[in-house]
């Protein structure tokens, strides 16, 4: 009986051992267990190629020179017909327009010589977008031209005064009238001249034509004539919305050919601290980006004297409203005004025109030495 236990403890070490045997081998002597090598992945080759970029600004009819260029590597995929990859094919020639650092240059922002440059262009002319046009307005204080600049946005309102005309003299009404002195000789065709007299008045003067009126009580006709010229009668309306700024300038500044920065800068030598340069002149015209119709109207307005005035926008309004014409029959019905009716009483002293105080800046007083 012990010795069948014995064999059966036995067993059983013999057969755990080879359990034992088995998992070392399986986990460590195995040849799969064993840590293979890793291979490294093949790196792959990226192509570039070395293209010229403006690292510092250039004006426009600057020279380009090597320090105002670098070599940045771009991969090959992503370069284009014009750029450049010899610093001698850009060497010495002139920047057509202003480079900002940071751009490839390309074939069309230079140019050989300072002949093909004058004939590039203005730099305005690229900020008209294709299909439309710039045209200049004159400008006065009414244009509100002095707070506007490159890039607002703006509103056009047009004012014109109408008048009476005679269809066939196309003259201001009403006509004068001249005493006719006696008839001229008949021509063919039955049309007879009639010799008439014109001078300063009298019997066989001028006369101003009127019409006749009855006056009321007495039956009593009379040939009223006026008092006065015609009073044209005014009319306003918004003309265009949103129409763009290109610049503010002055004419001289145009004929020099320099911008008003520039001006400012050659046109006063150094002067001392003491004394104050004198003002820049005020821009007297503007140019607005429209539309070609718009620029036709707007150049037949101003050829007739129409009033033009403009109001800046805000930067971020591109909305469109509906606006009214303003006439006198306009604002006493809209804003409810109420025509002065006739009184046997007034104020005193007579007032004829309404006078408005020119408030002009002080200058500052300096502090006494």
């Amino acid at each position: 009986m012990r010795r069948g236990r014995i064999f059966f403890y036995l067993a059983l070490i013999v057969l755990l051992g080879m359990i034992a045997v088995f998992v070392i081998y399986q986990r460590y002597l195995s040849p799969s267990a064993q840590p293979q090598p890793q291979v490294a992945a093949p790196t792959q080759v990226v192509d570039v190629v070395n293209v010229l970029v403006v690292s510092q600004s250039i004006p426009r009819g600057t020279v380009v020179s090597r320090d105002a260029i670098s070599m940045v590597p771009i991969q090959r995929e992503l370069f284009i017909q014009g750029m450049f990859t010899n610093l001698n094919e850009v060497e010495g020639r002139l920047a057509k327009f202003d480079l900002d650092p940071g751009i490839p240059l390309t074939s069309n922002m230079l140019v050989e010589s300072a002949v093909d440059l004058s004939g590039a262009g203005s730099i305005a002319a690229l900020s008209i977008p294709r299909g439309m046009v710039a045209v200049a307005i004159p400008l006065n204080r009414l244009s509100n031209s002095y707070p506007l600049k490159s890039g607002d946005h703006v509103n056009v309102i047009v004012t014109l005064k109408f008048i009476d005309l005679d269809t066939d003299f196309q003259t201001i009404l009403p006509n004068q009238l001249a005493t006719v002195i006696a008839p001229g000789a008949q021509i063919e065709g039955g049309d007879t001249y009639l010799t008439a007299r014109v001078g300063d008045g009298g019997f066989y003067g001028t006369a101003t034509m009127g019409k006749t009126e009855v006056i009321a009580g007495l039956g009593q006709s009379v040939y009223v004539v006026p008092s006065e010229a015609q009073r044209p009668r005014l009319v306003s309306q918004n003309l265009l919305q949103d129409a763009v700024v290109l610049n503010v300038d002055h004419y001289s500044s145009v004929l020099s050919g320099k911008d008003e920065e520039e001006e400012q800068e050659t046109q006063q030598p150094p002067q001392p601290q003491e004394t104050q340069p004198p003002p820049p002149p005020a821009p007297d015209f503007l140019s607005l980006i429209v539309s070609p119709q718009d620029a036709v109207t707007l150049n037949y307005l101003i050829s007739s004297g129409a009033q033009i005035t403009l109001v800046l926008r805000s930067a971020d309004d591109n909305s469109r409203v509906q606006t009214e014409s303003v006439t006198l029959q306009y604002l006493l019905s809209q804003y409810n005004i109420p025509v002065p009716v006739k009184l046997p009483y007034g104020t005193q002293p007579r007032v004829d025109t309404i006078n408005v105080p020119n408030i002009q800046s002080q200058p500052e007083q300096q502090p006494a030495p």
